[in-house]
């Protein structure tokens, strides 16, 4: 076929194309563009848009939403009309516009309760002793008399033994098992005991210390400021008993601020374990980067912080001795000598 010939076949096949007669894919075996064409094209296409007037480059687009191009406008003469980003953000936002509001950096606070919300004042040695003493003489007028002698000096040690291993597996061993496991340790049949009887001791043995929690000074004023910005406020607490916490976090007259009052003994998680965290992350919604750990343990406050992702604050109002073996290896995003300093620090985080 000479070269005319060539010619005049391919427009005959292009023009079968263009009426919109069928053509086998790639059957005039097009090749793609040479770099060299490419940048022929495109220089081509520069100097034309170039040339264009503002009127014709708009022309020249695909039609767009008559609300986006009036927006657009406005842009280059102030604010958008404030209705028509409504509807846009109506558009774009699944028609959730009311909706959508400035999120806070900080979502909540989360905070330890001894030693950083409130403090004991009486030493726990004699609060205990007293109390274990209460207890035993209350099961003895219940008919349990042949308890030996030494009993109340027993429920000290056995508290003391359940917090260590319950601190050690992270699992919270409760004061009513306490009791329970001691009585059967020391020979008391289990078919005498008496849950209510058992219940009521317990409540007697804390009772001493019930009454000894007091408020650290600016606790409620710092509980008070964040309520009245906003902050959700959670106390969460390793202790072993949970209706005994409640009523110390009533008798110190920190529930009117606190949104969520947790304690080891209701999950049977111990802090630095996370899943005690969820109840709260469930409640307020929120992310753990979204909350600030507060509280006086690197131990249990800090470093139970961190495995979740939160930012933490350490208190130093009242030091603990086993932080000064950990000072090295875990490490507070911010630490604090006293509880005014909290809510500056909390304005630069959020």
């Amino acid at each position: 076929m000479t070269e005319k010939q060539t010619g005049q076949a391919n427009s005959s096949s292009a023009d079968s194309s263009l009426s919109g007669q069928d053509e086998e894919p790639n059957a005039r075996g097009m090749e793609p563009l040479t770099p060299q064409e490419l940048d022929e094209f495109l220089r081509r296409a520069r100097e034309r848009g170039a040339g264009l007037t503002q009127e014709e480059a708009r022309a020249s687009m695909a039609p767009a939403d008559s609300e986006l191009e009036d927006v657009a406008q406005n842009q280059g003469e102030g604010a958008a009309d404030s209705s028509a980003v409504a509807r846009l953000s109506g558009q774009f936002f699944s028609g959730k516009s009311a909706q959508i509001r400035p999120r806070k950096l900080v979502q909540g606070l989360v905070f330890d309760f001894d030693n950083t919300l409130a403090r004991l004042n009486k030493p726990l040695d004699e609060l205990m002793k007293t109390g274990a003493q209460t207890a035993v003489q209350y099961m003895r007028s219940t008919g349990m008399t042949d308890l030996p002698d030494e009993i109340s000096e027993h429920l000290v040690e056995a508290r003391i033994f359940a917090e260590t291993k319950s601190d050690d597996e992270q699992e919270e061993h409760t004061a009513d098992d306490t009791l329970s496991f001691l009585l059967q340790f020391v020979g008391y049949p289990a078919s005498r005991m008496n849950e209510e009887v058992l219940r009521r001791a317990v409540d007697l043995f804390y009772a001493p210390e019930m009454t000894a929690w007091e408020p650290m000074p600016g606790a409620i004023e710092l509980l008070r400021q964040l309520h009245g910005a906003g902050f959700p406020l959670a106390v969460i607490a390793n202790y072993a008993s949970d209706r005994i916490f409640q009523r110390i976090i009533d008798y110190t007259g920190l529930r009117t601020y606190l949104d969520v009052c947790l304690s080891s003994a209701a999950v049977e998680w111990r802090k630095p374990e996370k899943e005690i965290y969820a109840a709260v992350l469930d409640r307020w919604d929120a992310e753990p980067y979204e909350l600030v750990c507060v509280g006086d343990s690197l131990k249990h406050d800090v470093a139970g912080g961190q495995e979740i992702g939160a930012l933490t604050v350490h208190c130093r109002m009242i030091p603990l001795a086993e932080d000064q073996r950990l000072v090295a290896s875990i490490k507070p995003d911010a630490v604090i000598e006293e509880l005014s300093e909290l809510p500056a620090l909390i304005e630069t985080w959020c």
